[in-house]
């Protein structure tokens, strides 16, 4: 079984949809899996390349909505309950110090960096809205559309690396680490409501 036929529950703008808006919750681990579907979307897909980041970016929106909004009704005395606070204090510091734009151009880094625990936090210190989500709009547009460009432009070469049976056995991977990733952050979260509950 290839690529497609291994993964193709994945594989289609739903699939990517639905990946992108769990990707940017609290509860989902899903490192680079979000980038690779674009890639390889667009990659396939050439003539529609443009659709896949414009979806993926609607997704990781709605995703990041529904993380700021639990940050909203939260609020700072209760992010420790979601958030490990050695990285807390650091993420407050850095909400607190930067301006509503500067946080969300942060959705252009790539994992590790913390994004849904940064929008977590944003939510909690009533960080400006409309221009938190507009630069998180605009700098997840910019990642996902020079991925999709790129994968267009070397769409041939791309297929046949994430085509391969050495990157079906790459993927398998990071679909395990996705998996113990999620459990273990469900696990710690559902551990530190429970005790401060």
């Amino acid at each position: 079984m290839g690529f497609t036929g291994t993964f193709s529950f994945v594989l289609t703008w739903w699939g990517l949809l639905l990946a992108s808006g769990l990707d940017s919750t609290i509860f989902f681990f899903l490192p680079f899996g979000t980038d690779a579907l674009v890639v390889y979307l667009a990659a396939r897909h050439g003539g529609s390349f443009w659709l896949y980041p414009l979806l993926t970016t609607g997704g990781s929106a709605a995703g990041a909505a529904l993380t700021f909004w639990m940050g909203v009704r939260l609020g700072e005395h209760q992010l420790a309950r979601f958030v490990p606070e050695r990285r807390l204090a650091w993420l407050k510091h850095r909400v607190s110090k930067a301006g509503a734009t500067a946080l969300g151009l942060v959705a252009l880094l790539p994992p590790p960096f913390p994004m849904t625990a940064f929008v977590l936090t944003s939510g909690a210190l009533d960080v400006d809205r409309t221009r938190f989500f507009g630069a998180l709009i605009a700098a997840r547009g910019i990642r996902f559309g020079l991925e999709a460009w790129l994968a267009r432009r070397y769409g041939e070469g791309v297929l046949q690396v994430m085509e391969s049976d050495q990157f079906l056995w790459v993927i398998g991977a990071f679909l395990v680490i996705a998996v113990v990733g999620t459990a273990v952050s469900l696990v710690a979260i559902w551990r530190r409501t429970r005790r401060r509950g």
